[in-house]
């Protein structure tokens, strides 16, 4: 605890600012439904009614209550970004890790497989995959993370490629550890840092990829709180000089700046950079 207080207060003002979005947002989605003054769904007065004391940011077109469902947003399309994240991670580092240290035939037909998917266009592969396959959640999610593994794929094998030919790789090999011992044991701890920074950026084109989704209507549905949706159902508003659609697209965007802060100032203490005094 010492040293994260010590490491806390030795960062840049930027990485304190990231982290204490992150909490900020991480507070929200827990506690939603203490803090939202009504549930998620529930029609609380007319459409589009103005800010004001019974509504604190007013009414959507349906006549739900804005503040309600930024609140209900942050758990849903956070939560969904981080178990998709999460899963891209495990498809892509697995495989990545699995075909710098074996080489060989399997390296080239997985590296093969991902060039296919990493050239097609990521947005329209996803649309066309959601209208066939349907936008449940569990579908959503499964169709994000595996197109999204490719890029794991790619930095998890070039990582590991310059750790599977070090001498201690190759000891391990000669007293027959098995694959996974080596990956579990020797790659993936080396490999940790540009993946833990790695997952951060991941986390936050997955999070703008399922707003986007959302936003043309084949990301998370109706009535399930979504900021990207929200921005889309609210849209109208913006001619008439009302900044209310804007709420959760500023929601969007400044957990991306927290996020990418915390990143760099990750990327530039593993690197083991000096600041300048």
């Amino acid at each position: 605890m010492k040293d994260f207080v010590k490491l806390l207060r030795s960062s840049p003002w930027s990485a304190r600012f990231g982290m204490a979005v992150i909490v900020f947002y991480v507070v929200i989605a827990t506690f939603a439904p203490i803090i939202s003054p009504y549930g998620e769904t529930d029609i609380v007065g007319s459409e589009f009614e103005p800010w004001g004391e019974g509504f604190f940011l007013g009414t959507d077109n349906l006549g739900r209550d804005m503040f309600t469902r930024l609140v209900y947003g942050a758990r849903n399309t956070i939560g969904i970004a981080f178990v998709t994240t999460c899963l891209a991670f495990l498809i892509g580092g697995f495989f990545g890790l699995m075909a710098a240290t074996l080489g060989g035939w399997v390296d080239q037909a997985l590296s093969r497989i991902v060039d296919v998917f990493m050239a097609l266009p990521p947005l329209i592969f996803a649309l066309l995959l959601l209208t066939i396959l349907g936008t449940s959640i569990p579908i959503l999610i499964v169709v994000i993370a595996v197109l999204d593994s490719t890029r794991v794929y790619r930095l998890a094998r070039a990582v590991a490629m310059n750790i599977a030919v070090m001498d201690f790789v190759e000891v391990a090999r000669l007293r027959g550890e098995g694959l996974m011992w080596i990956i579990r044991r020797e790659v993936l701890p080396n490999s940790m840092p540009p993946l833990v920074a790695e997952f951060g950026l991941r986390f936050c084109f997955v999070f703008l990829f399922i707003s986007a989704l959302s936003f043309l209507g084949l990301g998370i549905q109706p009535p399930t709180a979504d900021w990207g949706s929200m921005v889309r159902d609210n849209a109208t508003l913006i001619t008439y000089g009302d900044i209310t659609p804007l709420l959760p697209a500023g929601a969007i965007a400044l957990l991306t700046v927290g996020v990418n802060f915390v990143v760099d100032w990750f990327l530039h203490k593993t690197a083991g950079l000096r600041d300048d005094q």
